[in-house]
């Protein structure tokens, strides 16, 4: 996280001191570094830049609107799973930004909606949904250009849950059906099949998939193109991965060397969906210490940031690294590893630390950011920080013991200004008071 540091023990966002937004915002807090976002965003555009890519971040990893805005300005495109995520890429603009929909159940709403609001493509899930697009285009008196999402059975990549290219999951076309279905449409007066599309989950570590995956895709455009089909697009989906425990993830340019050989043969222009890999390592979410506890031989870390701010370590598994914002001088200042379950020695340069659970208040065992952590002592009022917050984090954040979701902050140098405020119990009954009877 390049722009999160530590001067004379105490941790930075760029220019600005991080307790200093605590203040001024209050906890729990999302803290988003601008020019981490757009070194990112840069990052990919330049590694890829031979192809001249179509680049749609990935609003579902974080649709904040102020964070939309920059990706716009910066020439980005997006990338939407709903109306609504659609909605948010209008708002945020700029006009002319190219708009990809995908997702597995798009409703008749939505695609009359994306088709009236200049949808560039929809990425198709499902034969049923390629004909009913064309049913809603025929409707309208236009045609809709999609992209066949195709399975490619993969092995295995990463987390279960997000695994999205093996077999028996619900995304996208099976490799060995989707020629037929790609012909039944064929002169289809409502509907031109412009392009290829594969997501193959995230977060994925490896570039190897992609090479593999950008060479199936090419035989596809091969065979579509013999029944008729005009594809200009192969759109490789997002999913590169991040650094969550050390440096574990390829920077963007590994990616490109694997994508890139079968792209030049296809003769197509690149879409690229990125989401995690631009907005993951912008963020923290920051949190103040309510209480500690010792019981049933466990030391506990009771923070005010709870499992409906950051849902990820209780719903995958999820590493994030936490870290005191003002580290003790007799603790280290952020550890290399602060606990990774691989380490076989987590404790290695970690004096006066010991094994703690980092939890929130929400009434679940499952509620905690952290389990059997090597941290150093805490005491009320100290603020934690929890690295790698940016992506699927505010985007999943809940309502849940009916807690109002945290507020979001932005900060560009010296500078910074909330994009997000606090919500108030206002907001939190205001689609129930005025149906009180």
């Amino acid at each position: 996280m390049d722009h999160f540091d530590y001067r004379d023990r105490t941790l930075f966002c760029e220019d600005v001191p991080v307790p200093e937004l605590a203040a001024k915002y209050g906890t729990p807090l999302y803290v988003y570094s601008e020019a981490a976002l757009v070194q990112k965003l840069t990052e990919v555009q330049t590694a890829f830049a031979e192809a001249k890519p179509i680049i749609c971040y990935s609003v579902k990893a974080n649709g904040n609107l102020s964070i939309c805005r920059l990706m716009g300005k910066h020439g980005s495109g997006f990338d939407v799973t709903s109306q609504g995520e659609f909605q948010r890429a209008l708002t945020a603009g700029p006009e002319d930004s190219k708009i990809v929909f995908a997702g597995v159940g798009k409703t008749d709403t939505e695609i009359e909606f994306a088709l009236r609001n200049g949808v560039f493509l929809f990425d198709v899930e499902s034969e049923q949904e390629l004909h009913n697009i064309g049913k809603v285009a025929n409707g309208l008196g236009v045609k809709a250009n999609v992209a066949l999402r195709v399975n490619p059975d993969l092995p295995p990549k990463t987390h279960v849950k997000t695994d999205t290219s093996v077999k028996g999951v619900k995304f996208g076309l099976d490799i060995e059906t989707i020629v037929d279905v790609a012909m039944g449409v064929v002169g289809h007066a409502g509907l031109s099949v412009v392009g290829l599309h594969m997501h193959l989950g995230s977060p994925i570590l490896k570039a190897d998939p992609y090479r593999m995956g950008a060479e199936k895709g090419l035989a596809l455009i091969k065979q579509f193109r013999a029944q008729g089909h005009d594809i200009k697009y192969l759109n490789m989906g997002g999913g590169f991965g991040i650094n969550y425990r050390k440096d574990e993830a390829k920077p963007a340019s590994a990616f490109a060397d694997a994508i890139m050989p079968a792209l030049r043969e296809s003769g197509c222009q690149l879409i690229l969906e990125p989401g995690r890999f631009i907005v993951g390592n912008s963020a923290i979410l920051l949190s103040r210490v309510l209480y500690t506890k010792a019981t049933g031989g466990k030391h506990y870390i009771i923070q005010d940031a709870a499992m409906n701010d950051l849902i990820r370590p209780t719903l995958y598994g999820s590493f994030h690294r936490i870290w005191p914002v003002n580290p003790a001088a007799d603790v280290p200042v952020t550890p290399d590893v602060n606990g990774d379950p691989d380490d076989p020695q987590p404790f290695r340069d970690m004096p006066n630390c010991f094994k703690q659970d980092v939890v929130g208040p929400v009434c679940e065992s499952g509620d905690y950011l952290a389990k059997d952590r090597p941290l150093p002592g805490a005491k009320r009022g100290d603020l934690l920080a929890a690295f790698s917050a940016g992506a699927y984090g505010m985007a999943m954040a809940s309502n849940y013991n009916s807690r109002v979701r945290a507020a979001e902050v932005l900060v560009t140098g010296r500078t910074h200004r909330l994009i997000r405020r606090r919500e108030s119990f206002a907001d939190l009954v205001a689609c129930e008071a005025d149906c009180l009877t």
